[in-house]
């Protein structure tokens, strides 16, 4: 597993663990100004610097035009891949007031996903990544801990939820029905499914 590690511009809730000196950090535009509070040194920073300014110096710095298909940070994720990563954590990337840039990275963690590799993006208190036919196994870390599932496209077939409240089985989730939303985890694990189509799945985290 190769970590890359990326700050975006949204809202920073907090570092859940560090980045190791083997591990990768990139900081897309104003997601420097996570890492300078967390105390971290990132490896690159890129953007279009429409947010904040450019580092000026000690650090690798990528400028990427204002008008591009890209946002900033799926231009880091790409370059994480490029880099060999398998395994993306994203902060700063839900919050703020920009509910189309948490949709976006949402739909880049399916991204992520049909190239190889798995995102994670936290927001508060929750973490979400995407699943396309496959199985995920969740650990419980909060009592009665939340856990949602959406669908990512135009049906999910074959969804099985195990170790929940309200547990699936081969059922179907549709993008016009939010079947999914408010789950409890309620064993130490919980498993979850689907035979054919993409979910992005979120569970609780235990407050910083």
């Amino acid at each position: 597993m190769k970590r890359c590690f990326i700050f975006a511009a949204g809202t920073f809730y907090g570092l859940r663990e560090r980045p190791d000196t083997e591990d990768m950090v990139i900081a897309a535009d104003a997601g420097i100004l996570a890492c300078q509070g967390a105390g971290i040194f990132p490896d690159i920073v890129l953007g279009d610097f429409d947010s904040t300014e450019a580092p000026k110096d000690g650090v690798q710095v990528v400028r990427l035009p204002v008008e591009k298909d890209d946002t900033d940070t799926l231009a880091a994720v790409r370059a994480a891949l490029d880099h060999g990563f398998d395994t993306i954590y994203i902060y700063g990337g839900t919050g703020g007031k920009r509910l189309d840039h948490t949709l976006a990275n949402l739909q880049t963690l399916l991204f992520l996903r049909r190239h190889g590799a798995r995102g994670y993006l936290y927001s508060e208190d929750f973490i979400w990544t995407v699943i396309e036919n496959e199985s995920l196994t969740v650990q419980r870390t909060v009592d009665w801990g939340l856990f949602s599932a959406f669908c990512l496209g135009d049906r999910a077939e074959g969804v099985d939820e195990t170790g929940f409240q309200y547990p699936l089985r081969d059922a179907v989730l549709t993008p016009d029905m939010p079947l999914g939303v408010s789950n409890h985890i309620m064993e130490p694990s919980a498993e979850i499914s689907v035979r054919r189509g993409a979910l992005a799945v979120g569970w609780e985290l235990p407050p910083l």
